[in-house]
Formats: C-alpha cells, sequence, structure tokens
C-alpha cells in the first residue's frame, strides 16, 4: 500500500458572507458586513487546487455543507424555520414589525455560515503508521466555541463515513463530548522522517483567560489521541502562547506549520518553546525546526498575512518542500524579506508558492485553513472525492453557473437566497455524482 498525503480542499459553498462571526478571528471581524463573492471565492479556492495538482500532488475535495440549516433555526425557534423566507423584520405575534436585536440576527446568520470551506477545522487525523490498529483514525471536531461551527460536525461526519467508507482502512469518530472544544487538525501537527512512516504527533492547546477564547481544550485533545490509539511516548500535548491567542492566533496553524521532518513556527507559537523544540527532537532526532524571530517578522505581521497559514508540502521534483502562502503575505515587506532570506539560506523550504485566496483570507482562512491532510492510499477512497483537471472543470462549470455571484449583508436570510443556495449545491453533488448527500 503505497501511502502519501493528500490534501483535501473544502469546497466555498454557495452561501459564503461575511457576518463577522468568529470571536478572535481579525480578519473575519474587520469583513463583518462587507459584501461577498461567492463565486470568485469558490473559483479562487479550484484554482488553489488545480495548481497543487499541477505540482505532482494528489488533491481531494469536500463539497459545502447543506446551508442554511434549518434544525438549527428550528431549535432556536426562530420563525425561518417553518420554511425559509418569512419576514426577517416580524416579530411573529402580530401588529407592526419589529427588528431583531443583534443577537438574533447572529444566529440567523450562523445558519448560513460557509465557514465548512476551512476543513483543517473538519476533523484531526492520524495515519495509520501511527495508530494501535494500523488504520488511518478521523475525529470530527466538534467547535463548540462558536455557534456558528458548531453546527457543522454531524454532516461532516456524513461526508466522511462516504469519503473513507472502507473499514479495513480507516475508522471515522463522532465528535468529543461538547464539554470539551476541540478545533481539529488546526490544532494538530504530525512529523515523520516521510509521510508514510510513523510519525510523532503533535497536539496544540490553548488555555483561557485572554481577550479571545482559547478554541482548544487540552482534554479534547488528550480524548482524540486516545481514539485513535497513539501511542503515549510519540504524542505530543504542548501549550499554545497566551501572547499568540491575543495577538489573533485563533489557531496553531495561523503561527506554525509542519510537514515530514520539518516545523515551520514563529518564535511565539509556543508557551514554552525551548521545551517544544527539546521534546521533538528527542522523539524525532532527525526534526528540523525552522523559527522566524519576532525581530524579523512581529507576530502581529504573521497574523496579518497569514504567513504560516500556508500548506507546507514535499514536493513530487525530488523531495523539496515547497511553501503555499497566500499572495498577502508575499506582498508584506518584512514577510516577503524573511521568506528571500529562508531560500537564500539553503534550508529545508526551498520554493515559495503564492496563491490567490483573497476571498477566504477576508473571511479569516488562508490556504492552510481550506485543507485535511490525510495520510493514505488514494486506491482506499472513494475516488468521487479525488481530483484531475477533468473534475476540476467540472466543479467550476457548475460554480461559474450556480454560484451567487455577490451576497450583500441583507440577503442572509431571505428566501430568494436560500432557494438559489440550495439549488447551486444540488447541482455540484449531481454533477460530482455525490447526491446522496443531498
Amino acid at each position: 500500500m503505497a501511502l502519501v498525503e493528500i490534501n483535501f480542499d473544502g469546497l466555498v459553498g454557495p452561501s459564503h458572507n461575511y457576518a463577522g462571526l468568529s470571536l478572535g478571528n481579525l480578519a473575519s471581524a474587520s469583513h463583518g458586513g462587507d459584501p461577498s463573492y461567492p463565486r470568485a471565492a469558490a473559483l479562487q479556492g479550484l484554482d488553489k487546487m488545480r495548481h497543487n495538482l499541477a505540482l505532482g500532488l494528489v488533491q481531494g475535495f469536500f463539497a459545502p455543507l447543506p446551508r442554511p440549516d434549518e434544525a438549527f433555526l428550528k431549535a432556536l425557534g426562530d420563525p425561518q424555520a417553518d420554511g425559509i423566507g418569512g419576514d426577517p423584520q416580524a416579530d411573529g405575534i402580530g401588529g407592526d414589525p419589529q427588528p431583531e436585536d443583534a443577537a438574533q440576527t447572529r444566529l440567523r446568520a450562523a445558519a448560513w455560515s460557509a465557514s465548512s470551506m476551512w476543513t483543517a477545522n473538519a476533523a484531526t487525523v492520524s495515519p495509520a503508521p501511527d495508530t494501535a490498529d494500523g488504520r488511518c483514525h478521523l475525529t470530527a471536531a466538534n467547535l463548540v466555541t462558536m455557534p456558528h461551527r458548531s453546527i457543522e460536525w454531524r454532516d461532516t461526519v456524513r461526508q466522511l463515513r462516504v469519503a473513507f467508507a472502507d473499514s479495513a482502512h480507516f475508522a471515522v469518530h463522532d465528535a468529543v463530548p461538547a464539554c470539551f472544544g476541540d478545533e481539529g487538525a488546526a490544532n494538530h501537527m504530525r512529523m515523520a522522517a516521510h509521510h508514510g512512516a510513523p510519525g510523532i504527533e503533535l497536539f496544540v492547546y490553548g488555555k483561557p483567560g485572554g481577550p479571545f477564547p482559547a478554541r482548544q481544550h487540552e482534554q479534547a485533545s488528550r480524548a482524540v489521541a486516545r481514539l485513535h490509539g497513539l501511542t503515549p511516548g510519540r504524542t505530543l500535548f504542548i501549550e499554545q502562547s497566551a501572547e499568540a491567542i491575543a495577538a489573533g492566533a485563533f489557531h496553531n496553524d495561523v503561527v506554525a506549520v509542519a510537514n515530514e521532518r520539518v516545523l515551520f513556527t514563529h518564535e511565539q507559537a509556543f508557551a514554552d518553546p525551548a521545551g517544544t523544540y527539546a521534546a521533538i527532537r528527542a522523539m524525532l532526532p532527525e526534526a528540523e525546526i525552522v523559527v522566524v524571530p519576532a525581530s524579523a517578522v512581529s507576530l502581529g505581521d504573521a497574523i496579518k498575512s497569514y504567513l504560516f497559514n500556508a500548506q507546507l508540502l514535499t514536493l513530487s521534483d525530488g523531495g523539496d518542500m515547497g511553501l503555499v502562502i497566500p499572495s498577502e503575505a508575499w506582498a508584506m515587506p518584512t514577510v516577503r524579506a524573511c521568506l528571500d532570506g529562508m531560500i537564500a539560506s539553503n534550508g529545508p523550504i526551498r520554493r515559495v508558492l503564492p496563491v490567490d485566496v483573497r476571498q477566504s483570507m477576508a473571511n479569516g482562512g488562508g490556504p492552510a485553513c481550506l485543507r485535511l491532510r490525510v495520510v493514505a492510499d488514494p486506491a482506499t477512497i472513494d475516488p468521487r472525492f479525488l481530483l484531475d483537471e477533468a473534475r476540476i472543470a467540472l466543479l467550476a462549470d457548475v460554480v461559474g453557473r450556480t454560484w451567487p455571484e455577490q451576497i450583500d449583508p441583507a440577503d442572509v436570510g431571505q428566501e430568494s437566497l436560500a432557494v438559489t443556495v440550495r439549488a447551486a449545491r444540488a447541482a455540484l453533488l449531481n454533477a460530482a455524482g455525490l447526491q446522496g448527500l443531498i
């Protein structure tokens, strides 16, 4: 069985909008209330998938989840639950229409959120070489810290169990109990001599106390490690630095990323950097740790540019590593100087590959947010979730014909938009042969 890394990107859904729902995500907050462009966003994402496919990598995708989520609205007693399209200003009692309060408006927006596009939060993945039963394990993230994301996991599990249905090679777990917040692979890294070798798994958690919530709970990480049957001596639980969370690093993947033997990190990513690096080297002696000092790139610049929310990939042309970064990072002078120096140093990261994911960036997610990494044999995965040029062209055609061009804040909650969003998703699933997910 040939084990390779497969990146499964979330296709940006037709309800993509900027509601500013994610506390602690500075980009999301700063664009809250702006018009969004779902068609452009999805096509940008598909272009990134095409870009990585052209590098000789195996590329997959996940379909958008059903939106708006009527079950969520019904549970909240929202009048829209009885068929989208009620007057958003009506109080449901009679008399003159009454304005919604801000909380009701935000909860309604949560039912429309397209945030499942960031599949780094879909699940935590441990490949077969690391697990007790020799299968690849995936545990869906409960995402309970943010209401708009907490509604995702059941539909995520449903899709994962279709894509990874071969029980001889995969085990897909429900989310851990909601008493402990789990945000998936965005707070998890794996390092190994190569993808198919036994590796070490790094779970990064935060502690509450700052201005923004610490989204990953240590006990959630430990529960996932137990569910996956990981060896304690090859598993690390690392505290994220409080200053990184306070600065807007709502997930660890905003300040650190790993691939095979390499960890690329900001010096302020972890509460105990020296202890973290020592523990990694003790478990994986060949580890190479590339640290960007704050004197070169400030924590603020790192977070604003999403330098570390990059895809660190082993390229097919000789095994060198490339860093797929958002174009915003390449355009920031301090970051550009850092990257130029890193390439000139002849270290393990040899290429920098900028991509345009502006629509995702404006809502708070860069290239790494858009993908879930799975080390597996592609032959064991449902082929409907794997891409080639023809299949990308098929998806792009559906997006171009059916995704809304623009969504304004006032559109969210309207019956006409709900009809368009549902029809677009159904067209995508039909074209992809995934009608069972409708």
